[in-house]
């Protein structure tokens, strides 16, 4: 074995010939030096690429020995080495984490798929705002130029069945609040209009419950007095029928008030039959979402 002479006389250089197994040992780490010598100037991809390729290079048998210059050291400072090479695979696992960032796409898809965290909006119905009131009209209903009633300003129909609809109707009136009409049933008899007239007038027999000469008959099946907004509200619900059986009749729910010497009514309905396949919950929001400013 052939010795080099240095300047420092506490190392030599020696060459040796290495058995196949420290090699593997020397090159590995080499290896690991050099990542976490790099891990503080590549990218997380780079990172990943040199460790792939020291992973290759690490099983590379060896058919003969290599000669290699090594430096003898000290075992304190062979200590204080593997401590170092230990510090830097902390460092290369640390820079690797914080170099790491999440794609757009990946964000993006974090919350599109977290549908149960978000609030859901309410898309069944849609806010109108007129002059002097507002309402929530169903989504689903279009705009209608029919006008049925006095002072109609606002008529909206169901796009599948134009008998479940929404007429917001605004007269003059010289009340100061709609208690002034009397109670809800004697306000209805004032505006009866709202539930249809009687197109037929001739003679007929007492059938179906109908009174002779009747053939519609209307049922008044709730009222209530509510204050909203330091103004008092009228609602009513009648189940109006007619002698030919038309849809089993019809649920129109009816809300009334006063403001700046008008006279505000809502009146929103659906046929008997369609009422109780899900119409009933379009018709009753449309009607107590009713208010004026």
């Amino acid at each position: 074995m052939h010795y080099h002479t240095l300047d420092n006389p506490q190392n030599t250089h020696f060459i040796t010939n290495l058995t196949r197994q420290s090699l593997k040992e020397r090159e590995t780490d080499r290896e690991r030096e050099k990542m976490a010598y790099s891990a503080c100037f590549l990218q997380p991809s780079a990172l990943a690429s040199s460790a792939a390729r020291s992973s290759s290079q690490r099983y590379v048998s060896l058919s003969k020995p290599v000669q290699v210059v090594c430096k003898a050291q000290q075992p304190h400072e062979d200590d204080n080495s593997t401590v170092s090479r230990r510090l830097a695979l902390t460092l290369l696992v640390g820079a690797a984490a914080v170099g790491s960032k999440v794609s757009p796409a990946d964000a993006a898809y974090g919350e599109a798929a977290n549908v149960f965290g978000k609030p859901k909006k309410n898309t069944d119905f849609t806010a109108y705002t007129g002059d002097g009131f507002q309402v929530q009209v169903p989504a689903k209903w279009n705009p209608s130029k029919e006008v049925e009633y006095p002072g109609q300003v606002l008529r909206y129909e169901d796009n599948f069945d134009a008998t479940s609809n929404l007429n917001v109707m605004v007269t003059p009136t010289d009340k100061k609040s709609i208690t002034d009409y009397g109670s809800p049933e004697e306000f209805l008899s004032q505006v009866n209009y709202l539930l249809g007239k009687q197109a037929y007038f001739g003679e007929t027999a007492s059938e179906g419950g109908f009174d002779n000469n009747a053939v519609a008959t209307a049922n008044i099946l709730d009222t209530n007095v509510q204050d909203v907004g330091g103004k008092p509200y009228y609602y009513l619900s009648v189940l109006t029928r007619t002698a030919d059986g038309d849809e089993g009749g019809k649920h129109q729910l009816i809300t009334a008030t006063v403001n700046g010497g008008k006279l505000y009514i809502c009146k929103a309905q659906a046929g008997d039959k369609r009422w109780f396949k899900g119409a009933n919950k379009f018709v009753e929001k449309a009607a107590t979402s009713f208010s004026v400013a």
